[in-house]
């Protein structure tokens, strides 16, 4: 299979002769999922949710079968992100649903439209203790944007239509929809052509209140030292066209969270990169002291602002966002916009007006000069931040890039230049270590004309490098880079700062991974010389099945700047030059 090729993952024949089935609950599962605009399903079988996938056998949906749910669930997340699309997850009751609990709360973290189908004992039987049953919709209600369980089959399609309804509107997230054996087997009776929803707690808005944008525009033409600070939700919203008009239109200096990565151009003069806990030292300075902060798609995690009191001290705040909850929920704002971020930055761009601003560039400028992002280039070991500054270059920043959790996630975020939105995926609310290579494994699906690369690091593929046979049995090109350092290289840097370097189990002895990867089917290279770097990027780039590179970096390197727990985001530690500036 060529890498444009569509996946097939039908058997090869169907048994001759083989008698129709009655219409029943799974068929219908089949119909409305197509009805739903759903063309695939990634997942895992087992007993309760048999008759589904024998409903599966004879339907034109496809099936990605990953070797655990929680892969599942995490290739399905990224293929919602990729695609725009939701993602659907189809696993079995007891064990299978509870190993997407990771999953489910890493995309409801960062409000990923996922709708996941969990089999479940009969409906008489629930309750009772049977084999392989579990509360699913107790455990998943914290976790999840909202969940069902459907005990009779004139239920279905209703609760199917609302599922992906409720995932995809308002601001995104995920669904659980749970379903009794008895239910996906009984005879099912006509659907009506429109199905109508009941749902009249759930009107999410889509336009922005008329005075709250003429408001922000009002105060954007004021100001004389402003910042974008644009998040995830502007990539959800598909609003980044709009979000680059707004920033050139009313020439605005523009920061973006980890999830907002690729919402703007980072190499446009105007983008000042990441902010927060690792960010740079530019953004982080023009954060605090802006005179207006202009919140967009963002929620003021914890890991952006530093000390919530010292946090902007000097800004009014405007906060566009779809989620009236996350509004003034940690930070305190002055201008609210609830509703959708692609709706009030079109009404936005009409009112705003240009600004020079040339004395507050220039304080930029400055600060992009004295504090910029670097490493140390000396010696012969391989610095991860190397690694990646050459993937960057040599696919142009036109890859999509995924990551585990870590010191190597950080390194990306720093120096992996991004262009366009839906090309970096990450785990930024839940920290999800093992996310990257089942996420690139979703993604890739999602765009099999892309180059697609996992920058991992060893202790977070090792979690989820199960998945390997996944990646070779769809014949899937995923490209993974390991940064591979010995450590747990985040738990070991806080160790070393504020544990007086006492590595306690953070260091780990893991295997040769490219022959791992070998052993799968897949194709693997161990890099330990830096002059090899170059080389080898270029030899994996050109791989047409899956490749796995160990990259053995510096053991002890550590991610700079960094904002410690309680400190100001100007209070850096790990800049280049002694002489950090206090606001």
């Amino acid at each position: 299979m060529t890498q444009k090729e569509s996946i097939s993952t039908s058997p090869p024949s169907k048994p001759a002769g083989q008698p129709a089935t009655p219409r029943n609950g799974s068929q219908l599962f089949c119909e409305r999922l197509r009805a739903e605009g759903v063309d695939l399903l990634f997942g895992y079988p087992g007993g309760v949710v048999l008759p589904l996938f024998d409903a599966l056998y004879q339907s034109p949906l496809k099936f990605i079968l990953s070797r655990h749910e929680q892969g599942a669930t995490h290739m399905a997340d990224a293929y919602a992100r990729v695609s725009g699309k939701v993602g659907t997850v189809l696993v079995t009751s007891g064990p299978g649903a509870t190993n997407t609990v990771t999953g489910l709360a890493t995309a409801h973290m960062d409000s990923t439209p996922l709708v996941v189908f969990t089999g479940q004992v009969k409906t008489f039987l629930i309750g009772n203790d049977a084999f392989q049953e579990a509360d699913t919709t107790g455990i998943t209600r914290p976790i999840t944007k909202y969940n069902y369980i459907v005990k009779d089959v004139k239920d279905l399609a209703r609760t199917i239509h609302e599922a992906y309804h409720i995932a995809r509107t308002g601001r995104p997230g995920p669904v659980v929809v749970d379903l009794p054996l008895d239910v996906s087997v009984a005879e099912a009776p006509p659907v009506r052509e429109t199905i109508e929803m009941d749902l009249p707690g759930y009107r999410p808005r889509a336009e922005g209140h008329f005075r709250q944008i003429h408001r922000a525009a009002e105060a954007i033409n004021a100001a004389e030292r402003p910042v974008v600070y644009a998040g995830g939700g502007v990539i959800l919203a598909n609003a980044s066209e709009q979000l680059n008009q707004l920033v050139q239109k009313a020439n605005l200096p523009i920061t973006t969270t980890l999830l907002g990565l690729g919402c703007f151009d980072e190499g446009d003069s105007k983008s000042l990169g990441m902010l927060g806990m690792h960010g740079t030292a530019y953004a982080n300075f023009a954060v605090q002291e802006c005179d207006l902060l202009i919140a967009v798609g963002a929620r003021f995690d914890d890991r952006i602002t530093g000390d919530v009191k010292r946090f902007a001290p000097q800004a009014r705040i405007i906060h566009i966002d779809i989620d009236p909850a996350s509004i003034s929920k940690s930070v305190k704002v002055n201008i609210p916009v609830v509703g959708d971020a692609r709706l009030i930055l079109t009404e936005l761009v009409k009112l705003v007006e240009r600004r020079e601003r040339p004395d507050w560039f220039a304080r930029i400028e400055d600060w992009k000069r004295k504090y910029p992002l670097t490493y140390d280039h000396s010696g012969d070991g391989i610095r991860p931040q190397q690694v990646i500054a050459e993937i960057s270059r040599q696919t142009g920043g036109r890859a999509i890039i995924t990551t585990g959790v870590g010191q190597h996630q950080m390194w990306t975020a720093q120096f992996y230049q991004f262009s366009r939105p839906r090309h970096f995926v990450t785990s930024g609310g839940l920290g999800t270590m093992g996310f990257g290579f089942p996420a690139a494994i979703g993604a890739q699906i999602a765009r099999p004309d892309a180059t697609v690369i996992d920058i991992d690091g060893d202790s977070s593929f090792s979690m989820t490098l199960n998945e390997l046979p996944t990646a070779v049995e769809y014949e899937l090109p995923v490209k993974v880079c390991i940064l591979n350092n010995g450590y747990m290289g985040m738990v070991r840097q806080w160790q070393e700062l504020f544990y007086g370097k006492r590595y306690s189990k953070s260091y780990l002895k893991h295997p040769s991974f490219a022959r791992v990867a070998e052993a799968f089917g897949a194709t693997g290279y161990t890099v330990t010389q830096k002059s090899e770097v170059p080389g080898v990027i270029e030899a994996m780039l050109a791989q047409t099945k899956c490749c796995v590179v160990d990259f053995h970096v510096a053991p002890e390197e550590n991610v700079w700047p960094m904002v410690a727990t309680g400190k100001g985001l100007h209070e850096m530690a790990g800049l280049p030059t002694e002489s950090v500036e206090r606001l």
